[in-house]
């Protein structure tokens, strides 16, 4: 399955991901460590950061969907390059501030919904529609592989040489992924030969304009994408119900950070160990997703998958100190991460298989706007709410909720028709 141009692709996400995961909670960890930031200013770190970023990304969809998607890769993993690298630079002139942090994460924040967004499009052009479940299993592999291995190492460059270290190696991994990006020789300015499975009358597709054609966009094409989602009913409730599930599992992370990290004391190898070694459940649930698919089902999978990544959660109630909550948070992570696993790259494929390849970026935009939108909102609220309660409070009222997530995922049907 895999060509020449696929692999340049997989290349690009595997070493920017690598980079991002090793650099895990290096922000967080200087804001406690070294700014000494408390926890509510370290939620709004991330919060900020997301928020900003989206809404920053917010008119990109369209224009991306406009415009050749190499030239856009390469520009937002050069633009995170240069972000990624002012932290290192700071640091080692005594320079560094919270402002500083909020601004690299908001630069970086916008340039990652950009990539993902063009990423996500060119898929659509260089691997075929039958092929996208197993592609974006390989995806989903590679990204709790490093998830896995990333934050161990991470921590251990931690400890010996401090955390400006591994946002270096970030910085780096970037530039890494604009060259792999430039190896890839195919082209996605051809007009789109199918409507990719959605449901209902077949819509008229549009030929994709070069980037000098010097197409203009109406300020409806910006809330486009949010119209193709919300018109697909199948589409409108994996939309909501990802989006609700980030947001909540996202809102606890700042908040875990505060709880390992500063009120029971642990290490920083320690900390990427407690979310370094669950991922290798990702990687698994990656490689049997499109072969459960095969035996069960696309719908049964998702159905079952989708109601345990919202049950597990709630056993980070029982997080205590010392070796038992780190053993605690290790196996509950790992039960997550594999059913999640298992079940992004089913999502994924449902939605670029119900989204017409002309319009694949502006849907993936809005999706992600309004899945980081949703993370800043929570993680303001949790952050708030830990500050009046405490950490592990409001990590159990997120598991709480995270129970009734499942009911608004697809109905069977819904789901068979995609698959046809």
């Amino acid at each position: 399955m895999p060509t020449q141009d696929f692999k340049a692709l997989w290349t690009a996400y595997a070493v920017s991901t690598y980079g991002t995961w090793i650099a895990f909670g290096a922000f967080p960890l200087l804001a406690v460590r070294e700014l000494h930031a408390s926890a509510i200013a370290v939620s709004l770190l991330e919060a900020a950061g997301l928020a900003v970023a989206a809404l920053v990304a917010f008119p990109l969809g369209p224009w991306i969907d406009h415009r050749a998607k190499r030239p856009v890769m390469v520009a937002m993993d050069l633009l995170r390059f240069v972000a990624m690298a002012t932290v290192p630079i700071a640091y080692l002139f005594q320079a560094l501030t919270y402002a500083q942090l909020l601004v690299v994460s908001i630069v970086s924040g916008t340039a990652n919904i950009a990539f993902t967004a063009a990423s996500g499009a060119y898929l659509k052009h260089l691997v075929h529609r039958d092929q996208l479940l197993a592609a974006n299993g390989r995806f989903e592999g590679t990204s709790w592989t490093a998830t896995a291995l990333g934050p161990p190492l991470g921590g251990a460059l931690v400890v010996v040489l401090g955390p400006v270290v591994t946002v270096a190696a970030d910085a780096c991994s970037y530039l890494l992924s604009a060259l792999a990006v430039r190896r890839i020789r195919g082209t996605d300015l051809a007009s789109p030969s199918s409507t990719a499975g959605r449901r209902g009358p077949t819509p008229t597709p549009t030929p994709t304009p070069t980037p000098s054609s010097g197409a203009r966009l109406r300020a409806a094409d910006f809330f486009s994408g949010w119209h193709l989602i919300l018109d697909d009913p199948g589409l409108r409730r994996l939309y909501l119900n990802g989006i609700t599930v980030s947001g909540l599992i996202m809102a606890t992370t700042p908040l875990l950070a505060v709880l390992l990290l500063g009120e029971y004391q642990l290490s920083a190898w320690q900390y990427g160990l407690a979310f370094g070694l669950p991922s290798i459940g990702g990687f698994v649930g990656a490689r049997l997703s499109a072969r459960l698919v095969t035996r069960f089902g696309r719908h049964r999978v998702m159905i079952v998958t989708g109601w345990l990544r919202s049950i597990f959660p709630l056993g980070l109630a029982f997080t205590r100190p010392g070796v038992s909550g780190l053993v605690t948070v290790i196996v509950v992570e790992a039960l997550l991460i594999t059913c999640m696993g298992i079940f992004n790259p089913i999502s994924a494929t449902e939605r670029l298989q119900r989204t017409p390849t002309d319009q694949a970026a502006r849907v993936l935009t809005a999706w992600s706007v309004s899945s980081k939108l949703a993370q800043a909102g929570t993680m303001v609220i949790w952050g708030l709410l830990a500050t009046i309660t405490s950490p592990l409070t409001a990590i159990t009222v997120s598991g709480v909720l995270l129970l009734g997530t499942p009911l608004l995922l697809p109905k069977r049907d819904q789901v068979q028709l995609a698959t046809k």
